[in-house]
């Protein structure tokens, strides 16, 4: 019993970071382990995912030293920043190569309340002492260190309408087989969406010439929505709505929507929807368009120039996206928006938000080549019955 007190130490605070002490300075613990790219990406995601399910706060460090490793000295001047590294850090932050050779990671688990301008100026404050100390101010000039918090919206400046890459290595790092998989399903975007725009052409003279007889304003409507990985873009629909619409009956909607707020069950027959029924803002022509999903035809051009595919997870709006829960931003960042997916042909508008949100998942997930073809052909018989959608 005694040894045990002897070997537990208090947790230091941030505020207390250069009193840290590292494994290897306890008697009886292991040496700390420096982990490489591939080790250290997983353990990012890993604690990003056990983050989104606690609901607690981490930090990322990035401490860049490709400048300081391009001297004659590097291999003397990497061992001294690992060890300070080592020595300045607690023993719950996990450090390895987030970039072999040029960025090393730090991950501070527990931070706890502390704002994110406070654990800047502490921990730059402590890196900088430490690596003056050791490496001389001139060479300790040349290393920098950049922030990146986790959930993003506690990163002081940040809106909460993007993500920070910087937190998700592992979904830009695939493997040759998956990248290959991809340029395929992107020649298949290119195709088909070129396809669709010269076949529908005929269809499309005939929607704008429905819409400028029946209301004033533009035949498209042009609405800034998120892409992947949380970049946003400009998505094109037929217009369905009057112009100079209020967007706040929308937007509250919305959020009551996502955190649950809105009744489930049947809604004017038609079940609970995440667009918004007997919304007064639509026309005539639009509530046909949008019954028949015809309104989103001018979508194929944001296939055929990149920011869309054929199939994948509808891109949300800007209100919207700052409404999600942590969990739920994953549906833009793991793969690109589409103009169907498995929500489409399986869910429609009557599923509730966080299940819209596991089939976005699940199509993540499983994706394949063939699974896209299996939702494209599934997709018209959806769009025929109507069902689900306004």
């Amino acid at each position: 019993m005694g040894l045990f007190r002897t070997a537990v130490r208090r947790e230091p605070r941030w505020a207390e970071l250069s009193s840290g002490v590292s494994s290897s300075n306890v008697q009886g613990f292991p040496t700390r382990v420096f982990l490489n790219e591939t080790a250290f990406a997983s353990t990012l995601y890993l604690e990003r995912r056990r983050a989104e399910r606690a609901g607690k706060r981490y930090v990322l460090m990035l401490v860049d030293v490709k400048d300081v490793f391009s001297s004659e000295e590097a291999p003397t001047a990497r061992e001294k920043i690992t060890q300070i590294l080592s020595e300045i850090t607690r023993e719950t932050d996990i450090i390895g190569w987030y970039l072999q050779d040029s960025l090393i990671g730090v991950i501070g688990t527990e931070i706890g309340s502390a704002s994110s301008q406070e654990i800047r100026q502490v921990v730059t404050e402590k890196f900088r002492d430490a690596f003056s100390r050791a490496l001389g101010p001139r060479k300790a000039s040349l290393i920098f260190v950049s922030f990146h918090f986790f959930p993003e919206e506690h990163e002081s400046g940040n809106s909460g309408n993007s993500a920070n890459i910087t937190l998700y290595p592992d979904l830009h790092r695939k493997a040759p087989s998956h990248r290959l998989a991809l340029g395929i399903k992107r020649m298949m975007d290119i195709f088909g969406s070129a396809c669709a725009l010269i076949l529908l052409s005929p269809a499309f003279a005939l929607i704008a010439l429905a819409i400028k007889l029946t209301s004033s304003g533009p035949v498209l409507f042009r609405q800034e929505r998120i892409g992947q990985p949380g970049k946003k873009f400009r998505l094109l629909k037929f217009r369905s709505m009057r112009t100079n619409c209020d967007s706040k009956i929308h937007e509250e909607y919305v959020k009551r929507f996502i955190s649950g707020q809105v009744a489930s069950g049947k809604n004017d027959g038609e079940g609970q929807v995440f667009k918004l029924q007997g919304d007064p803002r639509i026309t005539r022509v639009g509530a046909f368009l949008r019954k028949t999903s015809l309104d989103e035809l001018p979508q194929f051009w944001n296939v055929l120039t990149g920011s869309m595919s054929l199939v994948g997870p509808r891109p949300p709006l800007e209100y919207e996206f700052k409404a999600y829960n942590v969990w739920h931003r994953r549906r833009v960042l793991e793969i690109k928006p589409g103009i169907t997916g498995l929500w489409q042909v399986e869910g429609r508008s009557r599923t509730q938000f966080d299940d819209m949100v596991r089939l976005d998942l699940r199509y993540a997930r499983e994706w394949t080549i063939w699974l896209d073809l299996k939702i494209l052909l599934q997709t018209p018989a959806a769009v025929i019955s109507g069902v689900g959608a306004h």
